[in-house]
C-alpha cells in the first residue's frame, strides 16, 4: 500500500519540480534560439539593416566571408589576442589572488580597489588607455620624456605592431581583477584543517601554493581561463575607442567587422555570415579548456 502511494506522490513531485523549472527553461530557449534562427536566417539571405530576409542565397555570403582575406586575417588575429589576453590575465589574476591570501592585505578595501577597473565601462577603459598612450602628453610620454628627453615620440596606437599590444595592455587592465576575486574566493573555500595538516607535514611557502593550494582551485582557475577567453574573442569596445581597428586592419577583430558590415554598410548578411563564423571559431577555440576545467572538477 505503501509503494502504491509513493508511487503517485513520487510522480507529482516530479511534476511540480519540472513545472517551477518549466519557465526558466523556457525564457532561456526563446532567448537563445531567436537570435540564432535570425542570424542564421539573414546569413541565407540578401538581408540590409531595414529589410531582412529579401532573396535566399543559400551559404553565398558564409563563402565569400570565409574566403574573405581581411575576414581571415581577423579572425587569426582575434583568435591570438584572445589566447595571449586570457593567459596573461590568468596568470595576473591568479598570482594576485596567491598573493592576498597570504597576505595580511586581504582585507575589504583591497578588495574594493582591485574591483575599481572591472566597475568601468569599457568605453571609459577605452578612453582612458587611450590618453595613456597619447605621443604628446599621455602618461608614457611624460615618463619617456623623464628618462629619456632626446628620444622620439612613441605613437602606440598608430603602429601597426604596437596597436594590438596596446589594447591587449587595457583589455588585461580591466579584467585581472574578476580573475582575482573569483580564485581568492575559491582560496577562501579551502578547509583550513587540510591546510593545517599540510604545515604540520613540513608543507610551508612556495611547497604549500604548489602542492595544497593551486591543486584545489586548479578547476576554478581553468574556468576563469574560460571565461576570460570568451569575453576577449568577443572584444569590440576597446578596439572600437582606441583604434577603430586601425592603422589598417592592422587591430581589427571579428566584432568590429561585424559592426562596420551590419551597422556602417547596412549589409545585415555579411554581418550575420561573419558572426557565424565567429561562433564556429569560439567553439572550436573554448572546447578543450572547457573540458579541461570540468575534469578538474571532478
Amino acid at each position: 500500500m505503501a509503494e502504491v502511494v509513493g508511487g503517485p506522490r513520487r510522480g507529482l513531485a516530479r511534476w511540480a519540480r519540472r513545472g517551477f523549472v518549466a519557465p526558466t527553461v523556457l525564457v532561456t530557449v526563446i532567448l537563445g534560439l531567436y537570435p540564432l534562427v535570425f542570424i542564421i536566417g539573414t546569413a541565407v539571405t540578401r538581408s540590409s539593416l531595414g529589410k531582412p530576409f529579401q532573396e535566399f542565397v543559400a551559404f553565398d555570403q558564409i563563402t565569400a566571408a570565409a574566403t574573405d582575406t581581411s575576414v581571415i586575417g581577423a579572425l587569426i588575429r582575434g583568435v591570438a589576442y584572445a589566447l595571449v589576453v586570457a593567459v596573461a590575465s590568468t596568470f595576473l589574476g591568479t598570482a594576485t589572488a596567491l598573493a592576498l591570501w597570504r597576505s595580511a592585505l586581504a582585507g575589504a578595501a583591497s578588495r574594493v580597489v582591485l574591483l575599481l577597473p572591472l566597475a568601468l565601462p569599457p568605453v571609459v577603459v577605452g578612453v582612458l588607455w587611450r590618453l595613456v598612450f597619447t605621443p604628446n602628453g599621455g602618461l608614457i610620454d611624460v615618463v619617456r620624456r623623464a628618462v629619456a628627453p632626446d628620444s622620439a615620440p612613441i605613437a602606440f596606437l598608430s603602429d601597426p605592431v604596437l596597436a594590438i599590444v596596446g589594447i591587449a595592455v587595457a583589455d588585461i587592465w580591466e579584467w585581472v581583477p574578476l580573475v582575482t576575486i573569483l580564485v581568492f574566493a575559491a582560496l577562501l573555500g579551502i578547509d583550513h584543517e587540510v591546510m593545517e595538516a599540510a604545515s604540520l607535514d613540513g608543507a610551508h611557502g612556495l611547497r604549500l601554493l604548489r602542492e595544497i593550494a593551486l591543486p584545489a582551485v586548479a578547476g576554478t582557475i581553468a574556468a576563469t581561463f574560460v571565461i576570460r577567453l570568451v569575453l576577449a574573442l568577443k572584444v569590440f569596445d576597446l578596439v572600437d575607442v582606441m583604434t577603430k581597428g586601425g592603422p589598417g586592419d592592422a587591430s581589427s577583430v571579428p566584432a568590429l567587422l561585424v559592426w562596420k558590415a551590419a551597422i556602417e554598410q547596412f549589409d545585415v548578411g555579411r554581418g550575420a555570415a561573419i558572426t557565424l563564423l565567429l561562433a564556429v571559431v569560439v567553439t572550436l577555440i573554448t572546447l578543450p579548456p572547457i573540458l579541461i576545467a570540468r575534469r578538474s572538477h571532478v
